[in-house]
Order: C-alpha cells, then structure tokens, then sequence
C-alpha cells in the first residue's frame, strides 16, 4: 500500500535536497572563518601590516624606490572595433 499525504516521498526528497545544500554551505563558511583566522593571526605582527601595506597600497619606506612588473597577460587589453 502507498499513501500519499503531507509528509510525502517528494516532500522529503526536497527537504533532504536542502540539507545538502546547507551543509555544502556550512563547509563553505567554515573555511572562509579558517582563511580569516588566518590573516587575523598574519596581521597580528608588525611584519604582517608592514607586508601587506606594501603589497596591497603600495606603501614604501624613505629613501626608498618601488617597481611594479606587470606582464602583459595580465592587463586588460581594450581591443578597438574598427
């Protein structure tokens, strides 16, 4: 015998479909909160603000002179339609 009522196969199916989605996204946060603990730690000492003041805004000390290289696959190239 099958009964079909409010708690049906297909209701079930979709509640189970989205507890999968929900633990994919539990993992998900997880491992941004891992990734932020760790540049919290990182960030935490004076040479982890001095590297990423350099590397992120440019910074410099005096006397001091700063070189950046980008290579040309990694511009954005504006191509003209003509």
């Amino acid at each position: 015998m099958l009964f079909i009522d409010s708690n049906s196969l297909l209701i079930h199916r979709e509640l189970n479909e989205d507890i999968s989605d929900l633990e994919d996204e539990k993992a998900y946060y997880k491992n941004e909160i891992e990734k932020d603990q760790k540049a919290i730690k990182e960030l935490s000492t004076d040479d982890g603000i001095e590297k990423l003041a350099r590397e992120k805004y440019y910074m410099k000390k005096e006397n001091e002179d700063i070189y950046i290289i980008e290579y040309e696959d990694s511009l954005k190239l504006e191509h003209n339609n003509e």
